[in-house]
This record gives structure tokens, C-alpha cells and sequence, in this order.
């Protein structure tokens, strides 16, 4: 069960390496269209009857994301002003979850319900369940375990929401003639490297959440 633990770990360390090396590859590379990543996504937005929701630059590096309750698609500096196709890419992406949200998409709204007990799992479980042990208290454990295994569920759920915010973000790409024949490799890049980021995550969550179980609750090593 270590063993697993440790390759997952070590597998998500090398996927992160691999978005960022992708991400800066294509990042160099202007799109054809010459939009930039906020160009890009107000374009998807409008042309989705979605004038309402805001498009806005956040500080950092790759922290872009929709928020559903302000309805602001929100684009780190590196993308937000950057005609590149890692930003086109990663800008209809975002697009993506507004698209989903405007269209009332489940595992969205299942994933939004899952955010404050998977939040509470993620962050306090850990030491609920080593609380338990030095305690000698196994229902404790027990409540530990069930915590961490909502926020393992979230990491699931998000996976089918990022896929099809990737395929929603594909179609619009094309669709609009946003990205060329000749962007197309690298944007499909881009948005592949981000999707494996979501599988390591959710990976790692079941591998925790095993050697929770196996090295607490009396499983094998």
C-alpha cells in the first residue's frame, strides 16, 4: 500500500512537470487569430448569449477559473492579455464551465454541492483520523475516513466536469474560427495536459484515502 502511495505521488509530480512544460511551450506560440485569452473568452461568451458573465485578469501564474456565483471567468496574467494558443486554450476552458453552468450541467451542480464537506475532508480529516489513533478511538477514525472520502468523491466528480469543459472548449474553438488547423495540435495539447492534472489529483485522493483505511483501520502494508 506504501508503495502505491508513493508512485501516485510520484506520478503527480511528473504530470504537474508536464502541464507546465506544455503550457510554457505553447504559451510562446501566438494563435493565428491573434485574440488574446480575454478576446477569446468574451467572443465564446457572446456568441453564447452569455454577455452577462464577466471575463476579468487575476494575479498568478495558472490560476484561471470560472466562479459560478459572482459569473466572472477569471484569467491569470499570463493568459488574460496573451495572444498565445496556451492562453486561447486555456481561456475556452474556463468558458467551458460557464457554458456547463448556464446549461445547468449535473456534475457541476453536483460538484459545487460536494465543495464545503469536501473542503472540511481535505483539510481536516488528516488529523481527525491521527486524533482517533492516538486517542484509541475508532469511531473517530471512522468519521475521519468518511470526511476524507467526500473530498476523494469531489476529485471524482471533477473529472467528468473537466473533460467536457475541454470539449466544450474544442467545440468553440472551431467552431468560431478562433483556432486554425495549425493551432489546433497545440491547443488539443494544452487541454490534455490540464485533463491529466485532474486524473493525478483524483489519483492521489483514492491512494490516500486506501492508505488511510489499510495502515488505520488495520490493513495490510
Amino acid at each position: 500500500m506504501l508503495i502505491l502511495f508513493v508512485v501516485t505521488l510520484a506520478g503527480t509530480l511528473l504530470v504537474h512537470f508536464y502541464l507546465r512544460n506544455t503550457y510554457a511551450t505553447w504559451q510562446k506560440r501566438p494563435a493565428t487569430s491573434g485574440l488574446t485569452g480575454a478576446e477569446t473568452a468574451r467572443a465564446i461568451l457572446d456568441a453564447n448569449g452569455l454577455g452577462a458573465v464577466r471575463v476579468e485578469g487575476v494575479k498568478g501564474q495558472l490560476t484561471d477559473h470560472y466562479d459560478p456565483k459572482e459569473r466572472v471567468v477569471r484569467l491569470s496574467e499570463g493568459n488574460y492579455r496573451s495572444p498565445s494558443i496556451a492562453a486561447v486554450a486555456v481561456a475556452a476552458h474556463e468558458v467551458g464551465h460557464a457554458l456547463q453552468h448556464a446549461k445547468a450541467y449535473a456534475p457541476l451542480q453536483w460538484r459545487s454541492a460536494l465543495v464545503p464537506v469536501a473542503s472540511i475532508g481535505a483539510n481536516f480529516a488528516p488529523w481527525i483520523i491521527i486524533a482517533g489513533v492516538m486517542l484509541g478511538a475508532l469511531g473517530l477514525v471512522q468519521i475521519g475516513v468518511i470526511l476524507f472520502g467526500a473530498a476523494v468523491l469531489f476529485q471524482l466528480v471533477t473529472l467528468p466536469v473537466e473533460f467536457d469543459a475541454s470539449a466544450r472548449a474544442r467545440t468553440q474553438l472551431e467552431t468560431l474560427g478562433i483556432t486554425t488547423q495549425a493551432d489546433r495540435a497545440g491547443a488539443m495539447s494544452v487541454l490534455n495536459a490540464a485533463a491529466l492534472t485532474y486524473v493525478a489529483a483524483a489519483a492521489a485522493s483514492v491512494a490516500y484515502l486506501l492508505y488511510y483505511v489499510s495502515a488505520f483501520m488495520g490493513g495490510g502494508d
